[in-house]
């Protein structure tokens, strides 16, 4: 086994080869602190036949053992990946796929497997460290190797590989990717930090990266197998001048159309005229003939944006498309929104609940559960097209978490506002940045459902094409961001970014070239917020009366299973009398929740019943719920009786308890005093005058609680009982 070392923050680096899974074609172990993460890379040995991509798939494995967890439910074996490990698996693809050969078609297949977590260090960024380690070593070709921190912020100072005391304190989580030379990546979210701040955080870990590139580079030096050579697909140069003299016009005629569907089928129809009259002589060059004609369309695409500015809508490079809104679309929701930018349309609707209604977490993270959830939805039909629904695909997870990244700093806290909050987006229509449509329309939403949100969160993507020169595009649509050389999005307020992501197609972006991009990228999503503020620009001060009413109170934790009862029976009880949900936390903070606020009342007088203690000296109006020979047994609080013996019930003798007073009788009583065993003994006669009346004097100037809070009633016959008319 070899080692390889280097001190990143006060702690060791390490990556070991030789010792783990030695048939990959290359494995590296990354330990950093008490986090290890097995990587490998293998690759197919021929290419894959049919297709005209890189196959290139990445896996992030959670072991729960890594954390000393058994997994939940009923198998207890791990299953299908979290929403967590689809993220890091999207994280650790994103840097690498642009640095393989253009053309390369073998399958490429990277497995990162989180043996051990320490909860100071997550192994994120490991696993993009561990696999740009194991390709380089490998037999694989890779053009150069990628590493990866992350990055904090507190009081203006910036920290590397924060650890879990101090990303509480971070007012920035910024992972960031690159090569030696230039960013490929970054995830950023963050507390209305300035553009500024955020670009310094990116270039400090720059320096950093260039640290563990070079550790790279030394065990590359000693351990790198010899790079194979691999068939890499080129189209026919031949095919390719034919296709231009056939195409170049046609195709720049197409790109004048600035309605999306009518573009590409325009586009669509000169592929096919290209097929025709091409595949009769090339009947073998079917792929070569797709190729060329792809490779024509972006050319095209971005000679007309880098020599004339002009972009395939018809738009100016900072021209952001027509934005509309509209809030309270549907009207049985707690609140929704339908947001337009172009052609791209989203649907938000948000849901309140009872904190019972938090999400379950059960991964390798210290998280237990989540309170605020953005869920996205992205069906064929939204593209024109016709497809399968079936569940979340990694795409729609890591668009539906980037838009909750971008929404959580303005989120109220569970202090402030006691309620699961559920968003979810459905894209209507999709031509670039429907992640970011997301976000103006859940932040629109949320405030239709009378959340009280901090500020109000907008959304942009941006784009670049390079060349001689370099051009950023502002709010880019489908076309641009697959013909592009960057996919930019920023979310924020007026004050600041709260979430970042880039991917670069290219090998890098300069620091120029990226304090550009964010500048640009700040004045137009604050152009679509003043938009979206003339709809709707604050918080609406009611909430919808489909919208559970949530009350608060405080007990002492110590009368937590007194509410909850034996198996429940209680708080059971509760709930079912008052059509109410229950949430119990170990504090003793009740929560409850309610569609019709008076029984959210009722169920809180009778928590606070439960609760309540007895007090000697006190008086009671109770209720007889059991009679026996030596006395009767009275409920005076919810869920608390005590006895009456049967000498306090009358000043003259009682031979039978029921001459008295009879199971549902209510009567006033008073109690004598409580036992250590927490026993309370009650006498009716101390309230009873020697004429039995329980008005007299002495009864009134007993201290009174009642039950039910009524006035005391005021009519009794000589036993003391209560006339029921």
């Amino acid at each position: 086994m070899e080692q390889f070392k280097v001190t990143l923050a006060g702690r060791s680096l390490v990556l070991e080869v030789g010792e783990l899974a030695q048939q990959a074609g290359g494995a590296v172990l990354v330990r950093y602190g008490e986090s290890i993460v097995l990587v490998t890379a293998t690759a197919s040995a021929e290419p894959r036949d049919g297709i005209d991509f890189f196959p290139l798939t990445v896996d992030y494995e959670e072991r729960m053992y890594a954390a000393g967890k058994i997994p939940g439910g009923f198998i207890k074996r791990e299953g299908r990946p979290t929403e967590k490990a689809i993220l890091a698996a999207r994280l650790t693809d994103r840097p690498l796929r642009p640095l393989f050969p253009k053309g390369f078609r073998n399958s490429v297949h990277i497995v990162a497997t989180v043996l051990s977590v320490d909860q100071e260090y997550p192994p994120e960024a490991l696993a993009i460290i561990g696999a740009s380690a194991a390709l380089s070593i490998s037999d694989i070709p890779f053009a150069e190797p990628v590493a990866a921190v992350v990055v904090g912020l507190i009081d203006k100072e910036y920290i590397i590989n924060p650890t879990a005391e101090e990303r509480e304190k971070s007012t920035l989580h910024l992972l960031v990717a690159g090569t030696k030379e230039a960013i490929m990546m970054v995830e950023a979210s963050a507390a209305e930090v300035s553009e500024e701040n955020l670009l310094e955080a990116i270039i400090k870990g720059h320096e950093v990266i260039k640290e563990i590139i070079s550790l790279q580079e030394t065990m590359f030096a000693t351990c790198a197998k010899p790079k194979r050579e691999v068939p890499l697909f080129e189209p026919a140069e031949e095919i390719s001048e034919k296709i231009g003299v056939i195409a170049s016009e046609k195709i720049e005629a197409a790109l004048l159309i600035e309605e999306k569907l009518a573009r590409e089928e325009k586009i669509t129809n000169i592929k096919k005229e290209i097929n025709e009259t091409l595949l009769s002589e090339y009947p073998e060059k079917a792929k070569d003939i797709n190729a060329c004609f792809e490779n024509l369309l972006k050319e095209i695409v971005r000679k007309r944006i880098l020599e004339e500015e002009i972009r395939p809508d018809g738009r100016k490079p900072d021209e952001i498309r027509p934005v509309t809104c509209k809030v309270g679309y549907l009207p049985r929701t707690h609140g929704s929104a339908l947001f337009n930018r172009g052609q791209t349309q989203v649907l938000n609707i948000c849901t309140l609940g009872s904190l019972g209604n938090v999400q379950k977490l059960d991964g390798l993270g210290s998280e237990e559960t989540k309170r605020f959830m953005h869920h996205y939805n992205f069906p064929p039909y939204s593209v024109g097209e016709a497809g399968f629904m079936r569940g979340p695909g990694r795409r729609e997870i890591g668009h539906g978490a980037l838009a909750e990244k971008a929404l959580l700093p303005v989120i109220p806290s569970e202090e402030d506002f006691p309620y699961a909050i559920r968003l979810v987006s459905e894209v209507m229509g999709s031509n670039g940045s429907s992640s970011m449509g997301s976000v103006c329309a859940a932040s629109l939403s949320l405030m239709d459902a009378g959340v009280p949100i901090k500020k109000p969160v907008s959304g942009i993507a941006m784009g670049l094409v390079t060349g001689e020169k370099a051009v950023v595009l502002t709010d880019i649509q489908g076309m641009e961001d697959y013909l592009g050389d960057m996919d930019f999005k920023v979310a924020g307020t007026r004050d600041g970014i709260t979430a970042l992501q880039m991917d670069i197609k290219t090998k890098g972006l300069s620091r120029e070239l990226l304090a550009n991009a964010l500048k640009k990228a700040k004045e137009g999503y604050l152009s679509i917020l003043e938009k979206m503020l003339s709809t709707l620009d604050s918080p609406r001060g009611e909430m919808s009366p489909y919208a559970p009413r949530i009350i608060t109170l405080q007990i002492d934790p110590e009368k937590i299973r007194d509410i909850i009862g034996p198996g429940g029976k209680i708080i059971n009880k509760i709930i079912s009398e008052t059509s109410s949900e229950i949430d119990i936390k170990p504090d003793g903070s009740v929560f409850i929740a309610a569609l019709d606020s008076k029984n959210g009342e009722k169920a809180r007088e009778i928590i606070e019943g439960i609760v309540k203690e007895a007090e000697p000296g006190v008086s009671y109006l109770g209720k007889v719920i059991r009679t026996e020979n030596y006395g009767a047994f009275v409920e005076i609080l919810p869920g608390k009786s005590g006895l009456i013996h049967i000498s306090h019930l009358a000043h003259e003798r009682v031979n039978k308890t029921e001459d008295v007073v009879k199971v549902g009788d209510e009567i006033m009583v008073k109690v004598l005093d409580i036992d250590d065993r927490g026993r309370i003994n009650l006498s009716r006669k101390a309230l009873l005058s020697d004429t039995g009346n329980p008005n007299s004097s002495s009864a009134k100037s007993a201290k009174s609680a009642r039950l039910d809070g009524n006035k005391k009633p005021s009519r009794y016959d000589k036993g003391g009982r209560k006339f029921i008319k």
